[in-house]
Protein backbone atom coordinates (compact mmCIF):
# COMPACT_ATOMS: atom_id res chain seq x y z
CA UNK A 1 0.00 0.00 0.00
CA UNK A 2 1.20 3.65 -0.73
CA UNK A 3 1.20 6.12 1.86
CA UNK A 4 1.11 9.23 1.10
CA UNK A 5 0.62 13.74 2.07
CA UNK A 6 -1.53 16.47 0.01
CA UNK A 7 -2.05 19.48 0.97
CA UNK A 8 -3.71 23.05 -0.85
CA UNK A 9 -0.95 25.10 0.22
CA UNK A 10 -3.28 27.05 3.17
CA UNK A 11 -2.18 31.13 3.45
CA UNK A 12 -3.33 33.51 5.98
CA UNK A 13 -3.28 34.17 9.75
CA UNK A 14 -1.86 31.20 11.80
CA UNK A 15 -4.76 31.31 14.72
CA UNK A 16 -2.65 30.65 17.10
CA UNK A 17 0.23 32.53 17.19
CA UNK A 18 -0.87 35.12 14.93
CA UNK A 19 1.78 34.92 12.64
CA UNK A 20 0.93 35.53 8.77
CA UNK A 21 1.86 33.43 5.94
CA UNK A 22 1.97 35.13 2.44
CA UNK A 23 2.10 32.99 -0.70
CA UNK A 24 6.34 33.20 -1.00
CA UNK A 25 6.71 31.90 2.44
CA UNK A 26 4.51 28.88 1.83
CA UNK A 27 5.57 27.73 -1.11
CA UNK A 28 9.07 27.64 -0.18
CA UNK A 29 8.30 25.46 3.24
CA UNK A 30 5.87 23.19 0.86
CA UNK A 31 9.07 22.50 -1.31
CA UNK A 32 10.37 21.68 2.18
CA UNK A 33 8.04 19.78 2.99
CA UNK A 34 7.85 17.06 0.30
CA UNK A 35 11.56 16.73 0.42
CA UNK A 36 11.39 15.82 3.94
CA UNK A 37 8.09 13.39 2.64
CA UNK A 38 10.69 11.80 0.39
CA UNK A 39 13.15 11.69 2.77
CA UNK A 40 11.10 10.22 5.62
CA UNK A 41 10.04 7.01 2.99
CA UNK A 42 6.61 8.38 2.21
CA UNK A 43 5.40 7.15 -1.24
CA UNK A 44 3.22 10.02 -2.68
CA UNK A 45 2.79 13.60 -2.59
CA UNK A 46 -0.31 15.32 -3.80
CA UNK A 47 -1.28 19.58 -4.20
CA UNK A 48 -4.61 20.77 -4.82
CA UNK A 49 -5.35 23.09 -7.31
CA UNK A 50 -7.72 26.42 -6.01
CA UNK A 51 -7.86 30.18 -7.51
CA UNK A 52 -8.82 31.63 -3.73
CA UNK A 53 -6.89 34.24 -2.01
CA UNK A 54 -6.59 31.38 1.23
CA UNK A 55 -4.56 28.87 -1.15
CA UNK A 56 -1.03 29.37 -2.57
CA UNK A 57 -1.53 26.58 -5.04
CA UNK A 58 -3.48 27.58 -8.28
CA UNK A 59 -0.61 25.78 -10.41
CA UNK A 60 0.13 22.22 -8.93
CA UNK A 61 2.46 21.17 -11.44
CA UNK A 62 5.10 24.57 -11.19
CA UNK A 63 4.78 23.77 -7.30
CA UNK A 64 5.24 20.20 -8.12
CA UNK A 65 8.24 20.67 -10.58
CA UNK A 66 10.01 22.86 -7.79
CA UNK A 67 10.34 19.46 -5.95
CA UNK A 68 10.80 17.55 -8.47
CA UNK A 69 15.25 17.90 -8.99
CA UNK A 70 15.19 17.98 -5.25
CA UNK A 71 13.78 14.32 -4.54
CA UNK A 72 14.30 11.14 -5.62
CA UNK A 73 11.49 8.40 -5.12
CA UNK A 74 8.28 10.52 -4.09
CA UNK A 75 5.32 10.20 -6.60
CA UNK A 76 4.09 13.69 -7.27
CA UNK A 77 0.53 14.36 -8.12
CA UNK A 78 -2.29 16.78 -8.34
CA UNK A 79 -4.94 16.53 -5.62
CA UNK A 80 -6.79 17.28 -7.26
CA UNK A 81 -6.68 19.06 -11.13
CA UNK A 82 -9.50 21.28 -11.71
CA UNK A 83 -10.11 19.65 -15.13
CA UNK A 84 -13.27 21.08 -16.10
CA UNK A 85 -11.94 24.70 -16.15
CA UNK A 86 -8.57 24.00 -17.72
CA UNK A 87 -7.08 23.51 -21.30
CA UNK A 88 -6.95 19.19 -21.62
CA UNK A 89 -3.93 19.65 -23.57
CA UNK A 90 -1.85 22.05 -21.59
CA UNK A 91 -2.65 19.77 -18.21
CA UNK A 92 -1.23 16.32 -20.30
CA UNK A 93 1.86 19.14 -21.43
CA UNK A 94 2.89 20.31 -17.74
CA UNK A 95 2.45 16.74 -16.62
CA UNK A 96 4.21 15.38 -18.62
CA UNK A 97 7.00 17.93 -18.27
CA UNK A 98 6.89 17.77 -14.65
CA UNK A 99 7.15 13.66 -15.38
CA UNK A 100 10.33 13.90 -17.37
CA UNK A 101 11.71 16.38 -14.38
CA UNK A 102 11.03 13.64 -11.97
CA UNK A 103 12.23 10.98 -13.90
CA UNK A 104 8.78 9.23 -14.19
CA UNK A 105 6.97 10.08 -10.92
CA UNK A 106 3.98 12.26 -11.49
CA UNK A 107 0.60 11.48 -11.72
CA UNK A 108 -2.71 13.50 -12.56
CA UNK A 109 -5.83 13.48 -10.15
CA UNK A 110 -8.71 15.15 -11.86
CA UNK A 111 -11.56 16.19 -10.47
CA UNK A 112 -14.10 18.53 -11.25
CA UNK A 113 -13.35 20.86 -8.19
CA UNK A 114 -15.10 21.75 -4.49
CA UNK A 115 -14.96 24.83 -5.47
CA UNK A 116 -16.53 27.26 -7.90
CA UNK A 117 -14.01 29.94 -8.68
CA UNK A 118 -12.46 29.16 -11.38
CA UNK A 119 -15.14 28.53 -13.81
CA UNK A 120 -16.01 32.54 -13.89
CA UNK A 121 -12.38 33.26 -13.69
CA UNK A 122 -12.14 30.79 -17.13
CA UNK A 123 -14.70 32.08 -18.97
CA UNK A 124 -17.18 28.72 -18.02
CA UNK A 125 -20.65 28.25 -17.18
CA UNK A 126 -21.39 26.49 -14.12
CA UNK A 127 -24.24 24.58 -16.04
CA UNK A 128 -21.83 22.88 -18.02
CA UNK A 129 -20.34 21.48 -14.45
CA UNK A 130 -20.63 17.96 -15.73
CA UNK A 131 -20.24 17.97 -19.16
CA UNK A 132 -17.24 19.74 -19.24
CA UNK A 133 -15.30 17.10 -17.18
CA UNK A 134 -16.77 14.24 -18.77
CA UNK A 135 -15.55 15.33 -22.56
CA UNK A 136 -12.20 17.47 -21.24
CA UNK A 137 -11.45 13.54 -19.10
CA UNK A 138 -12.23 11.95 -23.10
CA UNK A 139 -9.97 13.91 -24.62
CA UNK A 140 -7.22 13.61 -21.80
CA UNK A 141 -7.22 9.47 -22.22
CA UNK A 142 -6.83 10.16 -25.63
CA UNK A 143 -3.46 12.60 -25.59
CA UNK A 144 -2.61 10.35 -23.16
CA UNK A 145 -3.03 6.84 -25.15
CA UNK A 146 -1.43 8.66 -28.54
CA UNK A 147 1.21 11.04 -29.46
CA UNK A 148 -0.69 12.01 -32.80
CA UNK A 149 -4.06 13.14 -31.87
CA UNK A 150 -7.10 13.24 -33.47
CA UNK A 151 -10.44 14.53 -32.13
CA UNK A 152 -13.52 15.20 -32.94
CA UNK A 153 -14.03 18.42 -31.03
CA UNK A 154 -16.85 18.78 -28.92
CA UNK A 155 -19.19 21.56 -27.13
CA UNK A 156 -16.37 21.72 -25.03
CA UNK A 157 -12.97 21.34 -26.84
CA UNK A 158 -11.60 21.67 -30.16
CA UNK A 159 -11.40 19.86 -33.56
CA UNK A 160 -7.81 18.56 -33.37
CA UNK A 161 -6.51 16.70 -36.98
CA UNK A 162 -3.36 14.64 -36.39
CA UNK A 163 -1.55 16.77 -34.02
CA UNK A 164 1.55 15.78 -31.97
CA UNK A 165 1.30 17.05 -28.41
CA UNK A 166 4.57 16.81 -26.74
CA UNK A 167 6.83 16.51 -24.46
CA UNK A 168 5.79 12.46 -23.74
CA UNK A 169 6.27 11.43 -20.32
CA UNK A 170 8.81 9.73 -19.70
CA UNK A 171 7.00 6.50 -17.92
CA UNK A 172 5.10 6.54 -21.44
CA UNK A 173 1.65 7.03 -19.87
CA UNK A 174 0.75 9.34 -17.30
CA UNK A 175 -1.20 8.06 -14.35
CA UNK A 176 -4.76 9.27 -14.08
CA UNK A 177 -7.04 9.25 -10.96
CA UNK A 178 -10.22 10.00 -10.53
CA UNK A 179 -11.16 12.29 -7.51
CA UNK A 180 -14.55 12.18 -6.20
CA UNK A 181 -16.14 13.30 -3.03
CA UNK A 182 -18.84 10.86 -2.60
CA UNK A 183 -21.55 11.33 -5.96
CA UNK A 184 -21.95 8.03 -7.28
CA UNK A 185 -22.72 8.88 -10.89
CA UNK A 186 -19.27 9.98 -10.50
CA UNK A 187 -17.86 6.94 -8.85
CA UNK A 188 -19.73 4.63 -11.65
CA UNK A 189 -18.32 6.66 -14.21
CA UNK A 190 -14.21 6.48 -12.84
CA UNK A 191 -15.56 2.35 -12.73
CA UNK A 192 -16.77 2.52 -16.50
CA UNK A 193 -13.66 4.38 -17.92
CA UNK A 194 -11.32 1.97 -15.98
CA UNK A 195 -9.32 4.41 -13.93
CA UNK A 196 -7.85 4.50 -10.48
CA UNK A 197 -10.22 6.12 -7.68
CA UNK A 198 -9.54 8.62 -4.78
CA UNK A 199 -12.44 9.42 -2.53
CA UNK A 200 -12.18 12.03 -0.02
CA UNK A 201 -13.93 11.46 3.49
CA UNK A 202 -13.59 14.56 5.52
CA UNK A 203 -16.43 13.81 7.70
CA UNK A 204 -19.31 11.63 9.15
CA UNK A 205 -18.51 7.91 9.46
CA UNK A 206 -15.92 6.10 6.96
CA UNK A 207 -17.32 3.00 6.76
CA UNK A 208 -20.63 4.51 5.41
CA UNK A 209 -18.56 5.33 2.13
CA UNK A 210 -17.80 1.63 1.56
CA UNK A 211 -21.11 0.73 -0.69
CA UNK A 212 -19.31 3.08 -2.61
CA UNK A 213 -16.76 1.39 -3.86
CA UNK A 214 -18.39 -1.61 -4.39
CA UNK A 215 -20.39 1.07 -6.34
CA UNK A 216 -17.47 1.22 -8.43
CA UNK A 217 -15.82 -2.15 -9.01
CA UNK A 218 -19.40 -3.23 -10.00
CA UNK A 219 -19.62 -0.66 -12.62
CA UNK A 220 -15.84 -1.35 -13.80
CA UNK A 221 -17.44 -5.12 -13.79
CA UNK A 222 -20.54 -4.27 -16.27
CA UNK A 223 -18.39 -2.37 -18.29
CA UNK A 224 -15.86 -5.61 -19.14
CA UNK A 225 -13.22 -4.52 -16.44
CA UNK A 226 -11.75 -6.54 -13.90
CA UNK A 227 -12.26 -5.04 -11.35
CA UNK A 228 -9.43 -6.31 -9.08
CA UNK A 229 -6.92 -4.89 -10.85
CA UNK A 230 -8.24 -1.09 -10.32
CA UNK A 231 -6.41 1.07 -7.87
CA UNK A 232 -8.02 3.06 -5.01
CA UNK A 233 -7.28 5.32 -2.29
CA UNK A 234 -9.04 7.14 0.69
CA UNK A 235 -8.12 10.63 0.90
CA UNK A 236 -8.66 11.92 4.97
CA UNK A 237 -7.69 14.99 7.29
CA UNK A 238 -5.75 14.63 10.16
CA UNK A 239 -2.67 14.82 11.62
CA UNK A 240 0.39 12.81 13.89
CA UNK A 241 2.36 14.09 16.68
CA UNK A 242 4.50 12.30 19.55
CA UNK A 243 1.38 12.33 21.74
CA UNK A 244 -2.62 12.55 21.08
CA UNK A 245 -3.02 15.58 23.09
CA UNK A 246 0.03 17.32 21.20
CA UNK A 247 -1.81 16.04 17.94
CA UNK A 248 -4.90 16.96 18.73
CA UNK A 249 -4.09 20.26 20.05
CA UNK A 250 -1.76 21.56 16.95
CA UNK A 251 -4.36 20.53 14.36
CA UNK A 252 -7.67 21.63 15.81
CA UNK A 253 -7.47 25.79 15.33
CA UNK A 254 -5.95 25.46 12.00
CA UNK A 255 -8.50 22.99 11.19
CA UNK A 256 -11.42 24.71 12.45
CA UNK A 257 -10.56 27.79 11.39
CA UNK A 258 -10.68 26.32 7.58
CA UNK A 259 -14.22 24.17 8.18
CA UNK A 260 -15.82 27.53 9.65
CA UNK A 261 -14.71 29.52 7.22
CA UNK A 262 -15.77 27.48 4.13
CA UNK A 263 -18.81 26.87 6.43
CA UNK A 264 -19.92 30.43 6.61
CA UNK A 265 -19.45 30.38 2.31
CA UNK A 266 -21.83 27.53 2.26
CA UNK A 267 -24.27 27.55 5.46
CA UNK A 268 -22.55 24.66 7.69
CA UNK A 269 -22.79 25.38 11.07
CA UNK A 270 -19.75 26.53 13.30
CA UNK A 271 -17.77 23.31 14.19
CA UNK A 272 -16.78 22.71 18.16
CA UNK A 273 -14.01 21.49 20.07
CA UNK A 274 -16.31 18.47 21.07
CA UNK A 275 -17.07 17.88 17.38
CA UNK A 276 -13.66 17.81 16.87
CA UNK A 277 -12.83 15.46 19.44
CA UNK A 278 -15.76 12.91 18.56
CA UNK A 279 -14.68 12.85 14.85
CA UNK A 280 -10.98 11.56 16.12
CA UNK A 281 -12.48 9.17 18.11
CA UNK A 282 -12.19 4.96 16.43
CA UNK A 283 -15.43 5.38 14.37
CA UNK A 284 -14.95 9.28 13.15
CA UNK A 285 -13.14 10.48 9.87
CA UNK A 286 -10.23 12.54 11.73
CA UNK A 287 -7.21 10.95 11.63
CA UNK A 288 -5.98 12.56 14.82
CA UNK A 289 -3.35 11.14 17.36
CA UNK A 290 -0.15 9.47 18.55
CA UNK A 291 1.69 7.15 15.92
CA UNK A 292 -0.23 4.34 17.45
CA UNK A 293 -3.64 5.11 17.05
CA UNK A 294 -3.28 6.91 13.75
CA UNK A 295 -1.72 3.69 12.43
CA UNK A 296 -4.34 1.71 13.67
CA UNK A 297 -6.91 3.95 12.42
CA UNK A 298 -5.42 3.66 8.84
CA UNK A 299 -5.15 0.03 9.87
CA UNK A 300 -8.69 -0.56 10.95
CA UNK A 301 -9.69 1.26 7.73
CA UNK A 302 -7.98 -0.62 5.11
CA UNK A 303 -10.06 -3.50 7.07
CA UNK A 304 -13.07 -1.78 5.52
CA UNK A 305 -12.08 -0.30 2.37
CA UNK A 306 -9.03 -2.76 1.05
CA UNK A 307 -7.76 0.51 -0.37
CA UNK A 308 -4.35 0.45 -2.33
CA UNK A 309 -3.42 4.14 -1.17
CA UNK A 310 -3.85 6.33 1.80
CA UNK A 311 -3.14 9.98 1.85
CA UNK A 312 -3.63 12.03 4.08
CA UNK A 313 -4.24 15.74 4.09
CA UNK A 314 -2.14 17.33 7.98
CA UNK A 315 -1.60 20.66 6.65
CA UNK A 316 -5.16 22.26 6.85
CA UNK A 317 -5.42 25.86 7.33
CA UNK A 318 -1.95 27.95 8.39
CA UNK A 319 -0.04 26.10 11.28
CA UNK A 320 3.69 26.29 12.26
CA UNK A 321 5.59 25.21 9.96
CA UNK A 322 8.44 23.39 12.40
CA UNK A 323 5.69 21.49 14.29
CA UNK A 324 4.50 20.26 10.50
CA UNK A 325 7.90 19.30 9.72
CA UNK A 326 8.02 16.93 12.66
CA UNK A 327 4.60 15.65 11.78
CA UNK A 328 5.97 14.64 9.01
CA UNK A 329 8.54 13.02 10.07
CA UNK A 330 6.84 11.04 12.26
CA UNK A 331 4.16 9.69 9.73
CA UNK A 332 7.21 8.68 7.31
CA UNK A 333 9.70 7.16 10.11
CA UNK A 334 6.83 5.63 12.25
CA UNK A 335 3.31 5.67 11.09
CA UNK A 336 4.04 4.03 7.60
CA UNK A 337 6.80 1.57 8.55
CA UNK A 338 4.10 0.15 11.19
CA UNK A 339 1.32 0.30 8.42
CA UNK A 340 3.33 -1.48 5.85
CA UNK A 341 4.69 -4.53 8.37
CA UNK A 342 1.12 -5.32 9.66
CA UNK A 343 -0.40 -5.16 5.94
CA UNK A 344 2.68 -7.39 5.03
CA UNK A 345 2.07 -9.97 8.30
Amino acid sequence: MEIGLYTFGDVGVDPVTGHRTGPAERLRNLVEEIVLADQAGLDVFGLGEHHRPDYAVSAPAVALAAAATQTRRIRLTSAVTVLSSDDPIRVFQQFATLDNLSQGRAEIMAGRGSFIESFPLFGYDLDDYDTLFAEKLQLLMQLNESEQVSWPGGKHTPLITGRGVYPRPYQGKLPIWIAVGGTPQSLARAGVLNLPLALAIIGGEPARFAPLFDLYRQAAQRAGHDPAALKTSINVHGFVATTTQEAADTFYAPQAEVMNRIGRERGWPPTSRAQFDAARGPHGALFVGSPAEVTDKILAAHEIFRFDRFLIQMAIGVMDHVKLMKAIEIFGTRVAPEVRKALRS
